[in-house]
């Protein structure tokens, strides 16, 4: 589906039939992170994908998504990701977050991330990933993250 039909899909409602088979909503805690989404998963044995697809809410004036959006992605994924490639759950407290933004990201794509779990300590974890828009990178970033304490 080329740009101008993702966006009418979007502005029409039919926001679903622009997310990949196989994927659901991935539930996420805070109002903030609520408004950012709906974030998407979709479980594999090598770990689960994650994706967004842009809509208005996450666009600057020029219907690209806004860096700090991608940003904010980037931070959920990574940490939601990691705790999960190590086998953990609760909630995580960001120590770093690098960016490298590689390509801009116009309104109806679909970003997909997979997430990959580099170094994991008795106290945090360190992570990467790159997300992608039609297979092409658009992002690429790396974190740090507290893990949650263990009771």
């Amino acid at each position: 589906m080329d740009g101008v039909r993702m966006a009418e899909a979007m502005r029409e409602g039919r926001r679903e039939a622009l997310v990949p088979e196989g994927f659901v909503p991935r539930p996420v805690s805070g109002g903030f992170l609520r408004a950012a989404g709906p974030l998407w998963t979709r479980p594999g044995e090598d770990g689960s994908r994650f994706g967004l697809l842009v809509q208005e809410q996450h666009c600057n004036g020029m219907d690209m998504c806004h860096g700090g959006m991608l940003a904010t992605l980037a931070d959920v994924v990574l940490g939601i990701g990691g705790l999960e490639r190590a086998g953990l759950s609760g909630f995580f407290t960001t120590i770093s977050l690098n960016n490298d933004f590689l390509a801009p990201v116009p309104l109806g794509a679909w970003v997909e991330a997979r997430v990959e779990l580099l170094k994991l300590t008795r106290t945090m974890m360190f992570v990467q990933g790159v997300f992608t828009v039609a297979g092409k990178p658009v992002l690429r970033s790396s974190g740090v993250f507290r893990l949650p304490r263990q009771v």
